[in-house]
């Protein structure tokens, strides 16, 4: 049988480790895959060149992106975009691109076009009603697809409550690679240590540094966690000046770092830490939609405290210890019990990574990809697939 011949195109895909399932995928048995990423886009890390990949199995195509400052009206360039999706190329095109920004529909609309059969993928955990021509590209696009992926429980809920057909959707979360996100051993640990500079037991942090994120009810709890401890923070964003002032404030400037790293630089540093944490506090207007910084200290080996906003407690499961995102008293507690006792560190340590393994490495996610765009594409896998845990996402309808 011919390849299945895969496109599958997204912003995200400028960061080389966010190409690991589809670096699975293409590894599959009778899979082509061609990848199409930016040249160019101003990322959460700033403004960044598309990472080469050596020996990626995939042909990586780039494309000029307009306006990438601004998510919802970023395009890709028209000629671009026609020189890659030319009629019979592919059998199927996977849009990692929200259906209601325009680079979105634009991939719709010209995978229409050329007749080739169309899904994307969302994270809005949300039901919301978008404004024209936002509320005009979500309708257009929805239309167009063959089908649709959820990145997670919360968001199909959402999606089949606004309206989305329910028959043409499923659920396929993050992956992560477990090449690059792996526990480190005890030399390389105190080698980071030694070069960030801090004291164990560390409590790590990863994400945009923003009230939502739950930054300042992670520094309220600390003040009451007893000495030593430690705090690193892997990201940017407006708060970095008010973390740095209320450690400047309390006489801990030793203890608490903030870093700006590329993606890359991660697993080095977060395999290095205690503890996570990922305080995400609801908003009107936000939850957390997934928390991909729980899988990836999950893959680290690293004891995973989390808040119960949006999906977390779906994605964390029993591989984590999952708290009340307003209960500063309980974070206290928990941070105090894991930084101090090694022994419950380690069986919450090892309970994550026993999930990643058997639920979030990129081989299981890009399985599900695989089988999801072969019945889009008109096709049946071809081998049934093994038998999945419990709570895996079901797969789309035959």
């Amino acid at each position: 049988m011919r390849p299945l011949r895969v496109l599958t195109i997204g912003h995200s895909y400028v960061v080389r480790l966010n190409r690991n399932v589809a670096a699975m995928l293409a590894r599959r048995p009778g899979v082509e895959l061609t990848v199409a990423a930016p040249a160019f886009f101003h990322a959460d890390q700033g403004p960044m060149a598309v990472e080469p990949g050596a020996g990626e199995p995939f042909a990586l195509e780039t494309l000029r992106a307009r306006l990438s400052r601004r998510i919802h009206v970023f395009t890709y360039a028209p000629a671009d975009l026609e020189r890659v999706i030319q009629p019979g190329r592919f059998d199927v095109i996977h849009a990692w691109e929200e259906p209601y920004i325009a680079a979105g529909w634009q991939i719709g609309r010209l995978a229409a076009r050329a007749g080739i059969p169309f899904v994307f993928r969302t994270a809005q955990s949300l039901v919301k009603r978008y404004p024209p021509p936002f509320s005009w590209f979500e309708r257009s696009t929805v239309a167009r697809a063959a089908g649709w992926i959820a990145g997670g429980e919360l968001v199909f809920r959402a999606m089949v409550e606004k309206g989305f057909p329910e028959s043409r959707g499923v659920v396929i979360t993050l992956g992560v690679g477990l090449d690059a996100f792996r526990p480190l051993g005890a030399e390389a640990i105190a080698a980071s240590r030694r070069k960030l500079g801090l004291e164990p037991p560390i409590v790590g942090f990863l994400g945009r540094l923003v009230p939502q994120k739950g930054l300042r009810l992670l520094m309220r709890a600390l003040e009451e966690v007893p000495p030593p401890w430690s705090l690193l923070l892997l990201g940017q964003g407006p708060m970095q000046g008010e973390i740095q002032g209320w450690a400047r404030a309390r006489g801990l400037e030793s203890r608490v770092k903030v870093l700006s790293v590329r993606h890359d630089e991660v697993p080095e540093l977060l395999g290095a830490v205690d503890v996570l944490a990922a305080p995400s506090q609801t908003t009107p207007r936000w939850k957390e939609q997934f928390g991909r910084m729980l899988i990836e200290a999950f893959a680290c080996k690293v004891a995973v405290v989390a808040s119960d906003s949006g999906e977390i407690p779906f994605v964390t499961g029993d591989g984590g210890r999952v708290l009340p995102e307003r209960d500063t008293a309980a974070w206290t507690a928990a941070l105090a019990e894991l930084l101090h006792d090694p022994a419950a560190r380690a069986r919450v340590a090892e309970a994550g990574y026993r999930r990643c393994r058997e639920r979030y490495a990129s081989e299981a996610i890009a399985s599900s990809l695989h089988d999801f765009l072969a019945r889009a594409a008109g096709r049946a896998p071809e081998r049934a697939p093994a038998e999945p845990p419990a709570d895996a996402p079901a797969p789309p309808p035959a």
